[in-house]
């Protein structure tokens, strides 16, 4: 099978044409209050992170309704929740402040896009009790397409996997352990 490899924007645009200038020009710098209801509404954001080296990081948050703070038109706001404390999303913070968010309401196929710079708060004056905050200066946002949850069935029953089709929690762990060089080579 012969590949091309496409390396430029230009060769890129050819397979894919130029958006509707609407959906080009959608990004705004500020959050609109209609956003700050649906983000105020979301249980579910990722929260993509990039390590001076270039590594990256995607982090799945869940909260509940609320649970994502509007502070003002420019910043939002969350808490740590307890975890696996390994600190991937915060260390790249510190490294490299630029994130990216993905806010899901359940039900609803379309969702909100952050894009921003974020500073790590320690027992922030928007939490409940001690802990760490994550306060985003919003650069970009807007409303991202909902086709892709919409071809995932994300929402419908009827489209996810049958049983014995994805592998038990238990069975992805232990087949990520056998193939963890640190326990292979003490074996």
């Amino acid at each position: 099978m012969t590949e091309h490899v496409v390396t430029t924007e230009e060769e890129l645009r050819e397979l894919v044409a130029p958006p509707h200038p609407e959906i080009r020009d959608k990004a705004l710098t500020l959050i609109d209050p209609e956003t700050a209801r649906f983000l105020r509404a979301s249980t579910f954001f990722v929260l993509a992170t990039t390590a001076a080296d270039g590594s990256m990081d995607v982090s799945p948050r869940g909260e509940p309704a609320g649970g994502v703070q509007v502070l003002d038109d420019h910043h939002l706001a969350f808490v740590d929740r307890p975890g696996n404390r390994r600190l991937d999303s915060f260390r790249n913070i510190l490294q490299h402040p630029r994130v990216g968010m993905l806010f899901i309401v359940p039900g609803m196929r379309e969702c909100v896009r952050v894009n921003g710079e974020a500073t790590l708060l320690r027992e922030p004056s928007f939490a409940t009790g001690p802990g760490i905050g994550v306060r985003v200066r919003i650069e970009e946002i807007f409303v991202h397409c909902g086709q892709a949850l919409r071809r995932s069935s994300l929402w419908d029953r009827e489209g996810w996997p049958g049983d014995g089709i994805v592998p038990t929690t238990v069975d992805l762990i232990a087949s990520q352990r056998k193939h963890r060089p640190s326990l292979i080579t003490s074996s």
